[in-house]
This record gives C-alpha cells, structure tokens and sequence, in this order.
C-alpha cells in the first residue's frame, strides 16, 4: 500500500489537498471520496468503506477539502458550491492524468454530494456507482441528478436529517436504478442521539449494503 498526498490550485487561489491510496498492484478500479464540510475521510464512514475497497483491490482517492477552514470565511453557500464543484473536477481531472481506471465507486456524504451531483456528468463515470450518504436533497442539482441518474446507485440518509424531506424521498424511490434506504431516528452526522448503538448498527448497514453493492 502507498499513500500518495498532493493538492491542487482550487477556486479563488485555495489549495485543496488530496491523497491517493494506492493498491500494491496496478488496477484499473478506483473508488472516489467525498466527505462533507465536518465529516472528513477519516471518519467512520470513510475509514471502513476505505478498508473494504482496498481489500477489493481499489485504489483510493480522498478528496480533503477544508470548507471549515478560515480560508472560507464569509462564503455563501452558494460560493461553497461553487467552490466544491471546482476543486473536486480539478482533483479528479489530475488523478485521472495517465490512468486507465475502468470501474469507478463514488462514495458522497452531505457537501461532497454537491460535487457528486455535478461529476456524475462525466462521461468517465457513465458506469460508476453511485453512493449518496445523507445527500443534501434541498439542493435541485443534486436531487435531479438521484432521480434522473442512469447510473446504479444507493442512498442513504436518516429520517431525522435535516436535510431529509418525505417528498423528496418520495422523489427518489421512483428512479429504478437508485436503492434509497431511510435510517430510523439517524441524523445528519449519521447518529441517534438517544442510542449510541443505533448510531453503530446505520453505520453497519451503510458498509454492509456498499461491500454488497
């Protein structure tokens, strides 16, 4: 295994930085991380599905924006999405330089699913699988991309995320190729508040359901 970190020259002159984890032997699958603003690629989430791509032979690209840091003080959230959606085309246009990656996973939580909205465009990702982890449903990119998105894909997201909305779920389940999955009592950081043990066992079905994906 090896570990590849560098950055690139985002939006508005702002470095964001990236790590590529490489398999011992070249392959042409990569899976794509996009955290959220707080919830970066060494949470739980990411750390385990990390560990499961990597033992299937994945390479691994984390996408490590810093959206919290000073540097962005003062965005609005429309300059945030502006700011996602250029770095992480940035990011994965270098990783792909020289590569012939096949198979593709991209794996989204909360603001990355933002830029996954807009890389699903990508005649690259044709055949990627998607997985939308707490998507952010009130952005129109984002829930027209779930529920117009040819490509197999699975969501996740709590019925106590407040960006979760039953009409918008409702949306979801009619695109066919999305398996949209509600998560009793979770929230938006992927916890229940009044039982730490569910928080474990919706984390357990997010990685279950990704390695049976």
């Amino acid at each position: 295994m090896k570990a590849i970190n560098n950055k690139v020259t985002g939006y508005k002159g702002i470095e964001v930085p990236y790590t590529v984890m490489l398999t011992e032997d070249y392959t042409k699958k990569l899976a794509i991380f996009l955290p959220g603003a707080g919830y970066t690629t060494k949470s739980p989430l990411f750390h385990f599905a990390e560990e499961m791509f990597l033992n299937e032979y994945y390479d691994v690209l984390r996408v490590n924006y810093q959206y919290t840091s000073n540097a962005y003080d003062g965005f609005t959230m429309e300059e945030l999405s502006e700011a996602i959606i250029h770095d992480v085309r940035l990011v994965i246009r270098e990783v792909l330089k020289g590569r012939n990656y096949q198979t593709f996973y991209i794996v989204g939580k909360s603001l990355g699913t933002i830029a996954m909205g807009a890389e699903m465009l990508r005649p690259e990702f044709s055949d990627a699988k998607a997985v939308w982890v707490t998507p952010l449903l009130n952005q129109e990119q984002v829930l027209n991309t779930m529920v117009n998105s040819k490509n197999p894909a699975q969501c996740y997201i709590g019925d106590k995320d407040r960006y979760y909305s039953a009409g918008a779920f409702e949306l979801l389940k009619t695109n066919p190729n999305l398996e949209s999955t509600l998560l009793p009592d979770i929230n938006h950081r992927l916890d229940c508040e009044t039982d730490p043990l569910k928080s474990i066992d919706a984390l357990k079905q997010i990685i279950a359901g990704i390695k049976n994906f």
